[in-house]
Formats: structure tokens, sequence, C-alpha cells
């Protein structure tokens, strides 16, 4: 498999962009190597600058739960860019996409576009701050909800990818206003919300977490959370952008039967355009302006490229709820065959799985957690990404990061990526 035309370019890259990548984790720093430049995707497959092609188990970090240049998509997104693609004022597929979210998602009654998933949950610590007049908010180390200044301490994704302990910028007192917890441990969580009492405005957590790998929440750790905040009078913000819409209609509130306060959403609500919201009961809602004095607006927000693209993709999940149940079919039966192969070898593995999001973990405990994720063997990952890159399999450049299947793949695919898998183990033992 040649690559120079990706050598060129990341070469180039270097030169006006600062590490020759947009996001960190792009730039393969974890599994070592040069990144792949991608020239088109297509259904499950990307093709990069040398042509070569890849089953993709990246989906764009979620939100390409369809596959790739869904025509559907494809065909909206061209005929409203005739219309111009920004108007800076309201137009009625903002409310077409608000009244879709609602009529899938539960426990929402307002919902507010922006333009990132790190801009929503931003602006959700930020209107639950407002809304209790707390100011501390709790966190569990390895969640990522962007790279606002309070989510940085301790997070996942790239900051974990990169082992980048303390961020430069973030100042003292963001940093203290900002507690955290080990993910899945409920005793800390009780001591912390005792420790600060009456001082926390609100609790954020992946109720699946995707940036330490994926970690399953373990039974009853949900539902005690909402207990907790109901009892200490704390807002409960799921950070669902990447589990929205992707473990069912109605995201992981729907999946797992658990209802916050606030919610955020990105990823698949875009439809593969960058976009971002956040939404709750009317009661906290409307304390954002204009309706309220916790002020958040954005040019771009509710931008009609975005907003058609989602609403698109949105409106065929609700229309073929049976997405779901092939996307989770299809991971199962990944899962199951990975967990065969890596039996047949001696090497210590973990396979975390739930819904269509899927990660591997060289190691021989349990990994519910970041300290556990953080302690596999990621040095094997790095050998096992590569190997299986060359065999044509494109998996997250970062053992932090969970795996997205999309709709796209076949039955083919995933039995070429568990041959790869058989092929990848055997050769980096």
């Amino acid at each position: 498999m040649h690559t120079s035309k990706s050598q060129q370019l990341f070469s180039r890259a270097q030169q006006s962009i600062p590490g020759g990548v947009n996001s960190p984790v792009r730039a393969f720093k974890s599994v070592g190597g040069t990144p792949l430049f991608i020239k088109k995707a297509k259904g499950a497959y990307l093709y990069d600058a040398d042509d070569n092609k890849y089953i993709d188990y990246i989906a764009s970090w979620g939100p390409m739960i369809l596959g790739h240049a869904h025509e559907e998509v494809v065909k909206a997104i061209q005929e409203q860019a005739l219309g111009s693609t920004s108007y800076g004022a309201p137009t009625e597929l903002e409310i077409e996409m608000a009244e879709l979210i609602k009529s899938m998602a539960p426990n929402i009654d307002l919902i507010r576009m922006v333009s990132s998933g790190t801009e929503a949950c931003m602006s959700a610590i930020r209107l639950a701050r407002g809304y209790t007049g707390k100011n501390k908010i709790i966190k569990f180390e390895g969640c990522y909800h962007g790279h606002a200044d309070s989510f940085l301490v301790k997070a996942g994704s790239g900051v974990a990818t990169l082992n980048i302990q303390s961020v430069p910028g973030v100042t003292l007192g963001v940093a203290n206003d900002t507690l955290t917890c080990a993910y899945n441990d409920l005793k800390a969580l009780e001591k912390l919300t005792e420790e600060h009492k009456n001082q926390v405005a609100a609790i954020i957590v992946e109720p699946v977490a995707g940036n330490m790998g994926c970690i399953l929440p373990q039974p009853g750790f949900l539902q005690e959370l909402r207990s907790i905040c109901n009892d200490k009078n704390i807002l409960l913000i799921f950070d669902e952008v990447m589990t929205g819409f992707r473990l069912a209609p109605g995201g992981a509130q729907e999946k797992i039967k658990v209802n916050a306060d606030l919610v955020t959403y990105g990823k698949v609500i875009g439809g593969g355009m960058p976009v971002g919201a956040f939404g709750g009961k009317k009661k906290i809602m409307e304390h954002i302006a204009p309706l309220g004095s916790v002020y958040q607006a954005g040019t771009l927000s509710g931008n009609p490229i975005a907003m058609i693209a989602g609403y698109t993709t949105l409106k065929i999940l609700k229309n073929n709820r049976h997405i779901y149940h092939e996307l989770e079919e299809k991971t199962i039966y990944l899962r199951d065959n990975l967990h065969r192969v890596f039996l047949e070898t001696k090497i210590p593995f973990v396979i975390n799985q739930f819904g269509s999001m899927i990660s591997v973990h060289f190691s021989n405990h349990a990994v519910n957690d970041f300290a556990s994720a953080a302690s596999a063997n990621n040095e094997l990952f790095k050998k096992y990404f590569h190997a299986m890159l060359k065999r044509g399999v494109y998996l997250p450049p970062s053992a932090f990061e969970s795996w997205f299947l999309n709709n796209a793949l076949t039955r083919e695919d995933l039995d070429k990526t568990i041959q790869a898998t058989s092929e990848s183990l055997k050769e980096i033992i």
C-alpha cells in the first residue's frame, strides 16, 4: 500500500497548519506514522489521496450513521445550497428541525441550535450555572465534552491521546470550579457532592462514554446519578453529542430510560455538517436569552445547510427505526467474532460494545473507567492499528476513541474486518 501523496500533503500541511491538522487526534501521534489524507468517501468506505480504499469505522467520529454521501442527504444539501448557504436570519427549517428533535428525544421542551458539540456543552454549563446560581460543576475523568476551558480538566479523547496532563491557558479559577471523579464510581461522587454541598450547579456525563474507548455505565450508575441530582438540587446534563440519535431515535435517554435536565447534541443531528444543540425543560431553557439573561449567541447557529443535512438524516432515522436494530446486530456480530478471533491468541483483551459503538482494549482486566483504559497495553494497540490499516481497515487512530459503525457496512465488510484482525494479531504477536 503506497501513501506517498498523503506523506507529501502532511509535510505541506505542517507549513501552514499547527501540527499539520485541524484536530489533534488526526495527527496519528498516538499511533505513530503519517496521517492519511482523505480524498472522498462513499457508503462504508474511505478513499485516500493515493486512491487506497478502507472500510471505515470512524464514520466522521459518529455522524455518518447512514454511511458517507447518502443520496437523500446529498440531494437535500444541493437543493438548499441553491438558495444560499447562510442568511443570518430565522428560517422555517430551524423550526422544523427543532420540532423533529422534540418528537424523537424525550424530555425536550425547547432546544437551541449551535455550531458544534463543544459550544453545546459550554452553553449548557453556563445555563446550569445561571439557572441554579451555583458555580461548580462535576465531570468524570476521561469524559470529553469539547475543548471549552471547564472541560479540559482530566479530559478524555485527544487530551488523553496526547497524554496532556494539564492544559496551559485554563485558569486556576476555572480549574477549581471543575470537580472530577472516576466514571462509574458512585461513592466518590457522593463524597464529592457532600464536600461541596450547595455549590454544585450541574453534573455532566457521557451516558455511554466514547472518549476513552467505548465505556459502558455499570448497572444502576446513571439511575443513581439521577437520584443524587434530585436529592441535592443539581442539574443532570447528558452529553449526547455522540450517543444522541445513534443509540436510538431518542438517544441514551430512551435506550437507558433515564431522563436528564439538559441534553447536548451534535454529530448525527448535522448529518456530517458542523452543528450542535442543547435542550431541556422549558423552566430551565427559558433562562436563555432572549427569554432570559443567560447569554448565548452564534452567527451561524441554525445554518440552513447544516439544518437540512441534519433534518434529512433524522427524518430517515425516525421513519426507519429498523436501522437501529440492523446497526446493533452488525455490531454484535463484529463483537462476537472479534472475541472468537482474540481467544485464538494469547493476547489479553477486552471488547466493550453498546449499540453501534464498540472498542477493543488490550487488557487483562475490565475496562470501565479512564484509569483502566489508560492501563491497557496501548503500545500493542498501535501495532494493531497499523496492521489493520495495511489491510484496508480504518480504525480510530487512538485507543481512547470508540469505533462507530455505519449502516452501509455489509456482512462482507464485517467478515473482512474479522479476517484482517485474525491476520493482524498473528503479525503483532
